[in-house]
């Protein structure tokens, strides 16, 4: 089992989410995730800056974005930036996904609004694009969202960067299985009813292209509270010996790696986490 934490991109009054990170790896997690979400009245850094920020803060854990929304940045931008964020952090980066869920925001960016099915086909060209950059000398791609000509990037990654997907559509599930190097669901999104049915598709869709689906992360975004006076579906709470059993059952799935998202005092809830649960997962 492996473990990450989500960092807090606020900006507001006492935030620091590099000194979050700092703490996330001198706790022992193996790697800190933060949100992209841009538009909002709610201050907050832009997460490409400040995960970059954290990698030059930090020496050990890796950095995951949690996820990218696709219409922000260009794939071939995402392609280049993801080499130099790996480069620069010593291969700690890893490139989290999504075809994008919150039309307000991209609305509000004056971004294209898609529907649900050409999320998924910009998706795919966009997984085309960065794959096709990260190996080609020179790169050209014409689709319907996207298109590269002649395009070239260099350095090429000394390693393969790995990419996981947050999706949910039995589409993009399959887009995971045959493209991805993991699956990062959201409890919200993804209750624990329907994983099986949902993870069986990205195994299928990996076997189906030839690929080994033991060798895919199986990760799991999941708020958790240690300690008492929360309850919600949404939220795996309890005493320390009750968010252990639940989080074994979550395991149980299928999932390798659980990436917590702290509700209450991010920093008192990171400790329990590492003290009080972690060791009795690991």
């Amino acid at each position: 089992m492996r473990f990450g934490i989500n960092i807090s991109t606020s900006a507001g009054p006492g935030a620091d989410p590099v000194a979050a990170a700092q703490r996330a790896e001198a706790l022992g997690f193996d790697f800190v995730s933060a949100s992209d979400h841009l538009h909002g009245s709610h201050p907050t850094f832009e997460t490409w800056t400040l995960l970059a920020w954290i990698a030059a803060r930090t020496a050990r854990i890796q950095i995951v974005s949690n996820v990218l929304g696709l219409p922000y940045r260009a794939p071939a931008v995402i392609a280049k930036m993801g080499e130099s964020l790996a480069r620069l952090s010593g291969g700690r980066y890893v490139l989290g996904l999504g075809a994008g869920g919150s039309d307000d925001e991209f609305r509000a960016f004056g971004l294209p609004v898609r529907t649900a099915g050409e999320k998924v086909d910009a998706l795919e060209e966009a997984l085309t694009i960065v794959r096709g950059l990260w190996s080609g000398a020179e790169y050209s791609f014409e689709g319907e969202h996207y298109a590269t000509h002649g395009a070239r990037l260099e350095p090429k990654p000394d390693a393969p960067i790995p990419i996981w997907l947050g999706v949910y559509g039995r589409r993009s599930l399959t887009l995971a299985g045959r493209y991805a190097d993991g699956w990062l669901p959201s409890l919200p999104y993804a209750p624990p009813a329907v994983v099986p049915e949902m993870r069986d598709r990205v195994r299928s869709a990996a076997e189906a292209a030839g690929r080994d689906p033991a060798a895919l992360t199986f990760a799991y975004n999941l708020g958790v509270h240690v300690g008492s006076g929360v309850r919600s579906e949404r939220v795996v709470s309890g005493n320390p010996a009750e968010v252990v059993e639940r989080l074994r059952e979550i395991a149980d799935l299928g999932f390798d790696t659980l990436n917590f998202w702290p509700v209450g005092n991010e920093a008192e809830q990171a400790e329990a986490l590492a003290r009080e649960v972690v060791p009795h997962l690991a």
